[in-house]
């Protein structure tokens, strides 16, 4: 009877675990596919010339910020957690155990791949900063040392257990963590290079350099929040849990929850971003409607799992009613060029949420906890995660600069990056009059019809 009960329990403690790694692994494919949207959202808002320069720096980041995270960013936050929390630590230890994890340990490289998309998140960020001007060498530098150390760092200080962890900061699935990091990455990285040409006239007017696609823009911003669900809903719980023999529900009484304000946060940011936008200009700009959607995510993610939904609301309508008013700060005063508003978007929306924690979360009403007790750690840690990534990145762009490699010619921005850079061309059928998909000569006024024919005579 004995053996019997014991087969059965080890029977079910396997399909626990397995229940629970397929919902990792598919929560991690989930935000993996994120970067769809981050290369539809870029693309759509930089210039036709561009588009091949910014799909190539969302297809690299991934590429070499992955390897690198594997290799070392990884064991970075776990050394970095230990040192800083108080808690132990070996470096051999926080190495091998990722490389060469004990036979018994079915999860080691599930969790490092969960951590890995969040880190390639924060990294891809800042590219859209940066667009349109940054050598691929430049940016590609930059995600090393993001990857390896920067991000890192950050994670060592919070979810690895160091001492904003132990201090009480709170980000649930990476609002300020992640988002924030990356926008504060990219608007450090946006000032150090530089506005595109064209973009401020002399007497510090500025000039709207529109985007090729919105089409691309909007769909990117839906794919994203799409993936989003893997960020937030993923992040909240395992399905299954064992209990006295017994298979239960994991901790899935809150996923719900989690779902709901994550969905009521989007839709309320690109209401409060339509509604400033509104009243500033007479007009409902789509492309201040889309990424109010994200600011919405952005500002829900830190507490997405200690809120309920009149929060959710009011922090998803704050977190889209800053974006236009943060990107004409940026624009119009700090005179930078944030191309794809990643810090109106990442940052601030990222901090602003981190910072409503206090009084929105469910402890602070249920009387479990006081309003000074929350609001301290989370001042602190906005604080500490602002510097370190302000700091290290002015840095390593300041070196990048130094050397004479963080920007490409006036002759080869003026020209695009896809040619200069990539030596393509996106859009051929549209791009310089030599060139024709169908392989035929050029018509000698050199019109360029659609479908790569010409107009003439013989086609009316």
């Amino acid at each position: 009877m004995s053996f019997a009960n014991l087969a059965l329990q080890t029977g079910m403690d396997a399909i626990v675990t397995g229940v629970n790694l397929v919902w990792v692994l598919t929560v991690t494919f989930l935000i993996f596919f994120m970067h769809a949207g981050f290369a539809m959202l870029e693309a759509g808002q930089v210039r036709s010339k561009n588009v091949a320069n910014q799909l190539t720096k969302n297809l690299l980041t991934w590429s070499v910020g992955v390897i690198v995270f594997f290799l070392a960013g990884a064991a970075v936050s776990t050394i970095v957690g230990g040192l800083t929390g108080g808690g132990s630590y070996s470096i051999t230890g926080a190495f091998m155990g990722l490389y060469s994890p004990e036979a018994g340990s079915v999860t080691a490289w599930t969790d490092w791949l969960f951590g890995a998309v969040f880190a390639m998140t924060a990294a891809t960020i800042v590219s859209g900063a940066v667009a349109g001007r940054a050598k691929l060498r430049a940016y590609v530098s930059y995600t090393i040392v993001l990857a390896a150390v920067i991000y890192p760092v950050v994670v060592g200080f919070t979810w690895a257990g160091g001492f904003l962890a132990t201090l009480g900061f709170h980000d649930f699935a990476g609002g300020m963590i992640v988002h924030g990091m990356g926008g504060l990455a990219g608007l450090t990285a946006a000032w150090i290079i530089g506005p595109r040409m064209d973009r401020f006239n002399s007497d510090g007017s500025v000039n709207v350099i529109p985007g090729h696609s919105l089409s691309f823009a909007v769909l990117g911003t839906l794919i994203l929040a799409f993936g989003w669900y893997g960020f937030n809903v993923g992040t909240a719980a395992a399905p299954l849990a064992m209990d006295g023999g017994e298979v239960t529900l994991g901790s899935f009484s809150y996923v719900g929850r989690v779902a709901l304000v994550t969905t009521l946060g989007m839709a309320a940011g690109a209401i409060g971003a339509a509604a400033v936008a509104l009243q500033k200009t007479g007009k409902v700009d789509t492309l201040y409607v889309a990424n109010g959607l994200l600011a919405g995510l952005v500002g829900i993610t830190s507490i997405a799992d200690a809120i309920v939904w009149p929060g959710a609301i009011v922090v998803g309508l704050l977190a889209g009613a800053q974006l236009p008013i943060v990107f004409g700060f940026v624009e119009k005063r700090l005179k930078i060029d944030d191309v794809c508003a990643v810090f109106p978007v990442h940052g601030s929306a990222g901090i602003l949420g981190a910072l409503l924690f206090p009084l929105f979360a469910t402890s602070f009403w249920n009387g479990s906890a006081s309003f000074v007790g929350l609001a301290i750690p989370q001042i602190a840690g906005v604080a500490v995660i602002t510097a370190w990534t302000v700091g290290a990145t002015f840095v390593v762009f300041r070196i990048i600069k130094a050397m004479g490699e963080l920007r490409v010619s006036a002759e080869h921005e003026r020209e695009g990056l896809d040619t200069s850079e990539h030596g393509v061309d996106t859009y051929p059928e549209f791009g310089k009059p030599d060139t024709l998909t169908d392989g035929s000569g050029v018509p000698v006024d050199g019109t360029v019809r659609t479908d790569g024919g010409i107009n003439g005579s013989d086609d009316e």
